[in-house]
């Protein structure tokens, strides 16, 4: 099984030391799950945190109505939890599906969380992850989320050709807060 993509992409953040890598990757699995798979179910325990290597997956809530709410997506070489469930040790709110046929890096957060007082370069990572991608990067989102128009948020996510191209209409409305007919009216608008 080859980690070499995961530990390289924890390296652009922070580098770790060889045995840091050895104990982390000790507690590795690549486990496979296809479409429609749920990783982590609404109301249970969050007990694993992911690295995608292959594959697409949504991080979504469910409304009183019963429709599913995406709050963001992850591709390829990105990390996924609940990880607010993980830090309170309560159920999740969120529920994480594979979009597409997914390989994953699998790890357990009790032994992850282990390790991050055990390795002070592994903890510095973790720092730096946060600060970038849950701080600085969802910042812009967050303010975006309550003051652009949802033409200007589905132009914002043209731009990631990439993830448009892979997500469902129904996917994109919902992560806009529309409904799909009102996402086909900013397509006709736009073009």
């Amino acid at each position: 099984m080859n980690h070499s993509e995961f530990v390289t992409h924890i390296n652009q953040y922070y580098p770790l030391s060889d045995e840091t890598v050895k104990d982390l990757l000790d507690i590795c699995t690549e486990e496979y799950y296809i479409k429609n798979d749920l990783l982590l179910e609404s109301g249970s325990m969050a007990r694993y945190y992911y690295f995608i290597k292959s594959g697409l997956i949504g991080y979504y809530t469910v409304d009183e109505l019963g429709n599913n709410i995406y709050k963001i997506f992850f591709e390829e070489n990105s990390f996924v939890a609940s990880t607010a469930a993980i830090i309170k040790n309560e159920p999740s709110d969120f529920n994480i599906m594979a979009l597409e046929d997914c390989s994953v890096i699998q790890y357990s957060a009790k032994a992850y969380r282990e390790l991050l007082r055990k390795h002070h370069d592994l903890a510095l990572f973790h720092l730096h992850y946060l600060e970038k991608n849950w701080v600085v990067k969802k910042e812009p989102l967050e303010v975006s989320l309550k003051y652009e128009t949802a033409k200007k948020r589905y132009l914002q996510l043209l731009e990631n050709g990439s993830l448009y191209h892979r997500l469902k209409q129904h996917h994109i409305a919902s992560y806009l807060g529309i409904t799909p007919t009102q996402l086909s009216r900013i397509k006709k608008e736009i073009h």
